[in-house]
C-alpha cells in the first residue's frame, strides 16, 4: 500500500522547511466580541415612556374626584351620563356598518387586481392614497353638499358609514395586498377551480383562510378609525363617541377621561384577542408543507 503524502512529507523531498497549513483566526481566546445592546434598550425606554407617561397621566387625572383625591366615582358615573349610551350605539352601528361595505368592496377587488390586471397595481396604491392627501374636512363637506338634494339621504346617520368606507380603504387596501403578495394566488385559485369548485366557493374556501390575518388586520384599523374619527360626524352633526367626549369636556372633564381611557383600554384588549385568536389558529394548522 501507497502511504499518504503530507505537505511535512513533501517539504523534505523538495529540501525547503517544512509548512503547515493553518485555520484563519476569527476571533480572540474569549470569543467573538457582541456589540453593545444599550442602544436598543435606551431606544424602547424612551418610545416605552412616550406612551405610558401620557396614558398614566390621563388616568391619574380621571381617578380623581372634585378635590383631586384618588377615587373611582368617575367610573361609576359613565353609563349615568346623558347621550353616552346612544354615542356608543351609534358608533357601533357605523363601525358593523362600515366594516361589512369595506370587505364586501376591497377583498374581491383586490383578489381581481391581483389575478386579471396585476399591472393595475401601481394605479390602485395611488388611487387608495387619495383619502389620505384630500383633508377630511373638504371630503366631508363635498359629500354633504353632493347629497343635499337627497333628504332621505343627507339625513341619515349612515352617510358617515359611506365615508368612513373612503378613509379606511387606505389602511384595508395595504393590509389585503400585503396578505395577497404572500401567497400564490393564481396556483391556489386554478387548483380550486380545476377540482371544480365555483369562483365563490374559491373565494370563500380557498382564498379567505389564507388571509386570516390581513382581514383581522383590516378590521381593527377600520374599527379604529370609525370610534376615533371626529371631524366629519361633527360636521355632520351626528354625536359619535369623539364628538361626545367634546361636547361633555366642560361638564366633567374627570368622566370625559376616564371614558377616553376605557375606549382605548377596549380597543387594546380587541387588538390583543385578535392576535392571540390569529396566533393560536396558526399553532392548531400547524406548519405548512
Amino acid at each position: 500500500m501507497v502511504a499518504p503524502v503530507t505537505p511535512l512529507d513533501l517539504g523534505d523531498d523538495l529540501g525547503v522547511e517544512p509548512f503547515a497549513i493553518t485555520a484563519p483566526v476569527t476571533g480572540t481566546a474569549r470569543g467573538p466580541r457582541r456589540s453593545p445592546r444599550w442602544g436598543r434598550g435606551l431606544v424602547l425606554l424612551v418610545a416605552a415612556l412616550y406612551f405610558i407617561v401620557p396614558i398614566y397621566a390621563a388616568l391619574d387625572f380621571a381617578l380623581q374626584n372634585i378635590q383631586g383625591h384618588f377615587s373611582l366615582a368617575p367610573l361609576t358615573q359613565i353609563t349615568a351620563q346623558p347621550g353616552f349610551a346612544a354615542a356608543v350605539g351609534l358608533s357601533f352601528r357605523l363601525s358593523v356598518v362600515t366594516l361589512a361595505i369595506e370587505l364586501v368592496l376591497m377583498v374581491p377587488t383586490v383578489i381581481y387586481v391581483h389575478l386579471r390586471l396585476p399591472r393595475f397595481r401601481r394605479v390602485m396604491e395611488v388611487v387608495t392614497l387619495l383619502p389620505i392627501v384630500i383633508p377630511p374636512i373638504v371630503l366631508i363637506l363635498g359629500v354633504l353638499h353632493a347629497a343635499r338634494p337627497y333628504q332621505w339621504i343627507s339625513s341619515s346617520p349612515y352617510l358617515l358609514a359611506a365615508v368612513y368606507v373612503i378613509l379606511a380603504m387606505p389602511f384595508v387596501y395595504r393590509s389585503l395586498d400585503s396578505g395577497l403578495g404572500a401567497l400564490d394566488l393564481r396556483t391556489l385559485v386554478e387548483a380550486s377551480r380545476s377540482l371544480g369548485a365555483g369562483w365563490i366557493a374559491t373565494l370563500w374556501r380557498a382564498v379567505l383562510p389564507n388571509l386570516r390575518s390581513a382581514l383581522l388586520s383590516a378590521s381593527v384599523l377600520t374599527l379604529a378609525l370609525v370610534f376615533g374619527e371626529f371631524t366629519m360626524a361633527q360636521l355632520d352633526l351626528w354625536t359619535t363617541v369623539p364628538v361626545w367626549i367634546y361636547n361633555s369636556s366642560s361638564t366633567d372633564p374627570h368622566v370625559v377621561t376616564a371614558v377616553s381611557m376605557m375606549f382605548l383600554l377596549v380597543m387594546w384588549l380587541v387588538l390583543t384577542l385578535i392576535v392571540s385568536l390569529d396566533r393560536t389558529h396558526r399553532r392548531a394548522k400547524g406548519p405548512s408543507r
